[in-house]
């Protein structure tokens, strides 16, 4: 296989892979502009997975100050009771949150890997394939 015809950001020349029948790597190649645009879109809006760490530490955080509060006195029961309840419902959330993130992170990933074999069809991969 041959290396990459591509530039890179810093003036240099790619050294990955040229793809299969390809003068250019996945990240060089001009008919892969979309997928990478695509991609790239993503990659602010996501929020990374440190955000629902951080929901559910004020979370948990919140918690403890109803139960501060309770025990102190300044809360009746069954205000707390509701108030956890509330709590609780937003950690649900948040987990359904983080479920539909994965999923969508695998539908991405799949459909980049069948995009791929898509692209390698008709030729022989480098495993013999």
């Amino acid at each position: 296989m041959s290396i990459c015809s591509g530039i890179r950001a810093d003036g240099g020349r790619c050294k990955a892979q040229a793809m299969h029948n390809s003068e250019w790597c996945i990240n060089h190649d001009p008919e892969q502009a979309e997928v990478r645009r695509r991609r790239a879109s993503k990659g602010g809006k996501r929020g990374g997975r440190g955000r629902p760490i951080a929901e559910l530490a004020s979370l948990r955080d919140e918690n403890a100050e109803i139960r501060r509060r309770l025990l102190e006195g300044e809360l009746l029961p069954n205000v707390a009771a509701v108030a956890v309840q509330s709590i609780n419902t937003d950690i649900r959330a948040v987990g359904a949150a983080m479920k539909v993130r994965e999923q969508e992170e695998l539908v991405e990933r799949l459909t980049a890997l069948e995009e791929g074999l898509e692209q390698n069809k008709g030729g022989s991969s480098r495993w013999g394939a």
